[in-house]
C-alpha cells in the first residue's frame, strides 16, 4: 500500500496533500477552543443547566476519544482518502446541525455526532503524513503540523470572541459552528481532487465486536474523569473506572482471539511488540497529562486567585501561543539533526518556565497579566519543541500498513491524558483552594506539572535507546 501511495504522489504534490490534511486539523483544533469561548452565550440562549453545558464540551471529547482508534483502523482498511473525506463531510454537516440546534439536548446530540465524525477524520491526518513523508522532509512536515496546532489554539480564542461580538447576521453563538461549513466544503473539494486514492484491502473488514468493547471500556474509563467533580467523586465512579480497566483487558484478549481466527483486529497487534512505539505512547500520555490541565489551572489562578478580568486573562495566553508556533517551526530542523534529544530539551525548557512561575506566584503579591504572559512565553516555546515532533517520534517505527491504527491509538492516548490531567490536577487545585487559597493550589499544581514533565522526559530518553537499538 505504501508503495502505491508513494508512486501516485510526486514530491511537489505531496505538499499540497499536506496542506489539505493540516487545514482539516486546523479546523478541528479551532473548533475545540472556539466552542469554549461561546459556552456562556449558549447557556443563556438555550437556558441550559450547568450539567447540560458541561455535556456540550464533554460529550464531544468522549465521542472522539472512544472512537478514534476505530477511525484509524477504518483508514487502514478502506484507505486514508476515503475515510478522511467521509469524516470531513460528516464533521461539516454535524457542525451545521450544531449551529441549527434549538435546545441544549439537541446540541448535545449534535456534538456527540460531531465528535464521532472527527474521530474518522483526524487519524487520517497523521497517517497521511506518516505514509507520504518517509525521507528527510519528514521532520519539516511534522513541524508544519505542530505549527498548525499552535495557530489553531490562538485562532480559536480570537475568532470565538470576534464572532460572538460581531454577531454576524444575528446568528450569535451559532456562527462558531457555521464557520466550519464553508471551510469544510472547500477542504473536501480539494481533497477529492488532489489526495491519492488507496485501494481497499481485500478480504478485510472492521472488527465490530472489538470496536464495541473498546468503546465501552474507554467510556467507563474517561466518563468518570470528566464528570467526577460534578458528583463529588462518588464511590460508584471508581467502580465504573475499575470496570473500564477490566473491559480493556478483555479487549486485548479478544483482539488476540480475532487474530488467531484469521481476522483483522481493531488494533494492529504488532504495535504491542514495538518497544519504541509503546515508550513513545508513555511519553505522550504524561506530556498530555500536563497539557490542558496547565491551561485550566493557570486560568483559574488568574481569575479566581488574582481577580484578573477574563479578557485580560485570555490575552495573556496569546504570547504563549506565538512562542509555541515559533518553536514548532524550529523543532523541524533541530529534530532532523538531533532526533528526540530536542524533545527532552523542550521538557527542560518547560520545567524552567514552571519554576519561574512558582517564583512569581510565591514572591509577588499581585503579578500583572503582562508579567505572567512574559513568564509563560518560555513554557509555550518548550511545549512547541515537544508537541510538534512528538507524534512523528512516536510513529517513526510504525509500518505503513498500521499507520491508521497507530495514529488512532496515539490520539486516544492524548485524549485520555488530557482528560485525566484536567480531572486529577483540577481536583487538587480546587481542594487546596477551599482549604487554603488559590495561590496554594496553583503552587502545588506547578509541582505536579514538573513531576509529570520529568516522567515524560524519562520516557523520551527510554525511547531514544529503543530507537538506537532497532
Amino acid at each position: 500500500m505504501h508503495q502505491i501511495v508513494t508512486q501516485q504522489v510526486d514530491s511537489s504534490r505531496r505538499w499540497w496533500v499536506l496542506a489539505i490534511v493540516v487545514a482539516a486539523q486546523f479546523m478541528f483544533g479551532v473548533d475545540a477552543f472556539i466552542v469554549n469561548v461561546a459556552i456562556p452565550t449558549i447557556a443563556v440562549e438555550l437556558r441550559a443547566t450547568p450539567a447540560e453545558i458541561e455535556s456540550v464540551v464533554a460529550i464531544y471529547l468522549i465521542a472522539y476519544a472512544t472512537l478514534v482508534v476505530t477511525g484509524g483502523r477504518l483508514g487502514d482498511i478502506h484507505g486514508t482518502r476515503s475515510v478522511f473525506l467521509a469524516g470531513l463531510l460528516g464533521f461539516t454537516l454535524t457542525s451545521l446541525w450544531c449551529g441549527l440546534a434549538h435546545s441544549a439536548a439537541e446540541l448535545i446530540i449534535a456534538r456527540l455526532a460531531q465528535g464521532a465524525t472527527a474521530a474518522l477524520m483526524v487519524p487520517q491526518v497523521l497517517a497521511t503524513l506518516h505514509l507520504l513523508f518517509t525521507d528527510e522532509s519528514r521532520s519539516r512536515a511534522f513541524a508544519i503540523y505542530g505549527i498548525v496546532l499552535g495557530l489553531a489554539g490562538a485562532a480559536g480564542f480570537l475568532l470565538g470572541g470576534l464572532l460572538i461580538t460581531v454577531d454576524l447576521a444575528g446568528t450569535g453563538w451559532r456562527s462558531v459552528f457555521f464557520v466550519n461549513v464553508p471551510g469544510g466544503l472547500i477542504i473536501a473539494l480539494a481533497a477529492w481532487r488532489i489526495m491519492p486514492s488507496v485501494p481497499r484491502r481485500s478480504g478485510t473488514r472492521l472488527d465490530i465486536k472489538g470496536s464495541l468493547v473498546l468503546f465501552a471500556g474507554l467510556l467507563c474509563l474517561i466518563g468518570p474523569l470528566l464528570f467526577g467533580h460534578d458528583v463529588g467523586w462518588a464511590p460508584w465512579l471508581w467502580a465504573v473506572m475499575a470496570a473500564g480497566g477490566v473491559v480493556l483487558a478483555a479487549f486485548l484478549k479478544l483482539e488476540h482471539a480475532v487474530a488467531r481466527a484469521g481476522g483483522m483486529p481493531l488494533i494492529d497487534l504488532t504495535l504491542l511488540a514495538d518497544a519504541a512505539f509503546l515508550r513513545g505512547l508513555g511519553a505522550a500520555f504524561f506530556f498530555f497529562l500536563a497539557n490542558l490541565s496547565f491551561y485550566l489551572v493557570m486560568t483559574l489562578f488568574m481569575q479566581r486567585g488574582l481577580h484578573i478580568p477574563p479578557l485580560s486573562a485570555g490575552l495573556a495566553f496569546i504570547p504563549l501561543a506565538i512562542a509555541f508556533v515559533v518553536a514548532s517551526r524550529h523543532s523541524g530542523a533541530r529534530t532532523r539533526h538531533r532526533g528526540t534529544k530536542v524533545l527532552i530539551e523542550g521538557c527542560a525548557v518547560q520545567i524552567t518556565s514552571l519554576a519561574a512561575l512558582a517564583l512569581v506566584a510565591g514572591l509577588v503579591d499581585a503579578p500583572s497579566p503582562l508579567l505572567l504572559a512574559f513568564t509563560m512565553i518560555v513554557f509555550g516555546y518548550g511545549q512547541g519543541l515537544v508537541m510538534a515532533p512528538l507524534s512523528g517520534a512516536v510513529l517513526a517505527t510504525v509500518k505503513p500498513v498500521a499507520a491508521g491504527s497507530a495514529s488512532g491509538i496515539y490520539g486516544t492516548t492524548a485524549q485520555i491524558g488530557n482528560a485525566a490531567g484536567v480531572a486529577a490536577i483540577g481536583a487538587v487545585f480546587f481542594a487546596l483552594e477551599a482549604l487554603q487559597s488559590a495561590r496554594a493550589g496553583f503552587l502545588v499544581s506547578l509541582v505536579l506539572f514538573v513531576t509529570l514533565i520529568m516522567i515524560c522526559a524519562a520516557f523520551l530518553s527510554w525511547l531514544r535507546r529503543a530507537s538506537a537499538s532497532s
